[in-house]
């Protein structure tokens, strides 16, 4: 029965890839559709059914992004310390089709209570998918760089039809049919799970298989009982964006300390250097995500009046192309530079992870300098170049690929097994209060938008994008000149 293999069959496998890869790439790829078509739709939907305006969108844009990665943080502890992967998997799985569900039921009245199922659901689901691929390779294991990068290929194959479909069928047919897809799709990862997760073996079971069944049981329905009660605080949370900034300033500093705590607790000075390497990581991670994270907030209102449905000659929705471009090109060009990587190590001249992370900042800062660029090709209207505009998202992309892939992997290498769950959750922490900030950044460009013509508002939306890429410019700076001394700390770590 494949049941009983053990750890040690999964991992001592032949080839590249262990066949779980397979498994749960589908299921996050499912997930993944579920997530960027909804992610797509939030400002849109918010301004042209709520009638929000542009700034209280962008700013609630932030709030609700905020809360799903603030909630994979602690969803991965629950999932740490008492439920283990897969029913923490399983129960994000069905919250998240519930809020799907009550949204696609009634899009403009229950748009906020359907919003706060998911944001639980997915803090539920995201981290532990994540987590399980790691487990699938021994600590050393050479080929676990190569596993992540072609899970996160699967990531965004799933977003790239799911910011189409979904920003398509709520444009062009019904804002219920939108939310509805965004459930059955979530439904078809559940079942995909449900029927491989017999071959994952040991990998996510609870980790109270020490307690007696009733004792584990009362744990586990506590959890899932609190998190289900905290739904009413965050539908309050992410109505009023001042609560939720109160929320994550205090999440913030508690992780810090408890970050802090965990590391004095160490006791191993090595094991701490490579603890505060990867913080360091986590920081700029966090920068990153401030500027990158336009996409769903201002780009998605800048795409809606500012670009033209031009694209090489085709007619494209710019929602869509700004929905989907860049997982398009994730899944384009991620075996490519994976390739130059490799080509690099074979010629010694391989960039180390910090220098990459380096040259990925310096591609956001290209990429939003051609953001700004659009408008030298506008025309008396307003409207510019849909061709440029996806241009800046092959740029963008290159930025992300020199980062996103790499920074999961290393954060697993710097840290100690045991504290795998709490740094993947600091990761994804980091994410969230980039959103928050990029929700920030966001409300501050249409905030600047004083005028009434799409005229106006290309001018300040341009100008913020150069702001943008100047802030892109000097993280990417400061990041290699720092490098040689977070080298030092990653001691034997590349």
């Amino acid at each position: 029965m494949e049941q009983n293999l053990s750890l040690e069959q999964i991992q001592n496998f032949k080839g590249k890839y262990p066949k779980q890869l397979w498994y749960l790439f589908t299921v996050e790829m499912w997930e993944r559709f579920c997530f960027y078509g909804m992610r797509g739709v939030l400002t849109f939907f918010m301004v042209d059914q709520l009638l929000l305006k542009e700034v209280a969108a962008s700013l609630q844009y932030g709030a609700i992004q905020a809360f799903v990665y603030a909630f994979t943080f602690i969803g991965g502890i629950f999932a740490d310390k008492v439920l283990g992967f897969k029913k923490s998997l399983f129960f994000g799985g069905i919250v998240m089709i519930l809020g799907n569900l009550l949204i696609a039921f009634a899009p403009q009245d229950m748009f906020y209570y359907g919003l706060a199922f998911s944001i639980i659901g997915t803090g539920f689901f995201k981290p532990n998918i994540s987590s399980m691929v790691g487990e699938l390779y021994h600590e050393g294991d050479h080929r676990r760089d190569a596993g992540y990068g072609m899970f996160y290929a699967g990531i965004n194959i799933g977003g790239f039809f799911g910011g189409i479909l979904c920003i398509y069928l709520g444009k062009y047919y019904s804002w219920q049919l939108c939310f509805l897809s965004a459930a059955i799709v979530m439904a078809f990862g559940l079942l995909t799970f449900l029927f491989t997760k017999k071959h994952l073996g040991p990998i996510g079971n609870s980790p109270l298989l020490h307690l007696e069944p009733g004792k584990r049981k009362l744990k586990e329905f506590a959890v899932y009982f609190g998190s289900l009660l905290s739904i009413p605080f965050i539908f309050i949370m992410v109505k009023n964006t001042d609560y939720t900034d109160y929320f994550m300033y205090t999440i913030g500093i508690i992780a810090i300390i408890y970050f802090v705590y965990e590391v004095i607790k160490l006791g191993d000075i090595k094991l701490q250097k490579k603890m505060i390497a990867a913080f360091a990581f986590i920081f700029f991670y966090l920068v990153f995500n401030a500027i990158f994270e336009q996409s769903g907030g201002s780009l998605s209102l800048f795409a809606k009046d500012n670009l033209s449905y031009d694209l090489l000659g085709f007619t494209v929705d710019p929602n869509a192309v700004n929905n989907s471009s860049n997982t398009l090109f994730v899944v384009a060009f991620s075996p490519l530079v994976g390739l130059l990587w490799l080509w690099l190590a074979k010629k010694k001249i391989e960039p180390n992870t910090l220098i990459k992370f380096g040259i990925g900042f310096l591609f956001l800062a290209a990429s939003f300098y051609i953001f700004y660029y659009t408008k030298f090709f506008a025309d008396v209207n307003g409207v510019t170049s849909l061709n440029l505009f996806t241009f800046a998202y092959l740029v963008t992309t290159l930025g992300e690929l020199c980062l996103g892939p790499i920074g999961m992997s290393i954060i697993t290498k710097l840290s100690p097994k045991r504290l795998f769950g709490m740094m993947m959750g600091l990761w994804f922490l980091a994410t969230a209060f980039g959103q928050l900030f990029a929700g920030k950044l966001g409300a501050e460009i249409s905030k600047s938008n004083t005028g009434t013509t799409l005229m106006s508002k290309l001018q300040s939306y341009t100008d913020g994008y150069y702001q943008l890429a100047v802030y892109s410019l000097i993280a990417g700076v400061i990041l290699i000149a720092i490098s040689p001394l977070i080298r030092k700390l990653m001691q034997e770590v590349k």
